[in-house]
């Protein structure tokens, strides 16, 4: 496995090894003694999958608010999308800095988001699915999030996205109170 740092040093991209032939490739996405070596420990409670028809989707940014939050591992199971991660720790010297980082199922590569970061993702391809691993389970009461054009990220976008009512009403950045602290959830 190959682990990338990002402009968030929390945020990892990883990249698995993986073992190809005629028939396609194999590759071991998770495994809880290789990721700590790499300094990363987590204990997974759900696995969400989610498909978008359309390119220029939007889903995001989304958090879960403690004591609920959850730290997540993120790859594309078919077609391409550009993930984000955005710092929402007050008290972090990157509060609200986002990274990025190109998924494909042709590339392989995974995005490794702690608690006290926004998630989201935009589809570059027609019928994209994401496939993610949480560490906490989803709790509505806990639900969150940060409006996709706050944070001064480029998502590449040639037009108008397609966004839920939820992700475009979401709270605007500066509007926005953390329910996280310096790199670590309040409790």
């Amino acid at each position: 496995m190959q682990i990338e740092d990002t402009e968030l040093d929390a945020v990892k991209i990883i990249t698995p090894r993986r073992f190809g032939d005629a028939r396609g490739f194999f590759a071991e996405t998770w495994n809880a003694r290789a990721f700590a070596e790499l300094g990363i420990e987590a204990e997974f409670v759900q696995d969400n999958h989610s498909l978008s028809e359309m390119a220029g989707t939007i889903r995001g940014l989304h958090f879960q608010a403690p004591p609920h939050g959850q730290a997540k591992l993120v790859r594309c199971g078919r077609g391409r999308l550009f993930d984000v991660a955005v710092d929402i720790r007050a008290g972090s010297p990157t509060y609200g800095r986002w990274t990025g980082a190109e998924l494909s199922a042709e590339n392989g590569r995974m995005l490794w988001i702690p608690e006290g970061f926004a998630h989201g993702f935009v589809t570059c391809e027609p019928a994209t699915e994401i496939v993610y691993k949480c560490t906490g389970f989803y709790a509505p009461e806990a639900d969150g999030g940060v409006r996709w054009d706050s944070c001064g990220i480029d998502w590449g976008l040639t037009g108008e996205p397609i966004l839920s009512e939820k992700d475009a009403t979401a709270p605007q950045l500066a509007d926005f109170e953390t329910p996280f602290t310096g790199g670590t959830s309040q409790a």
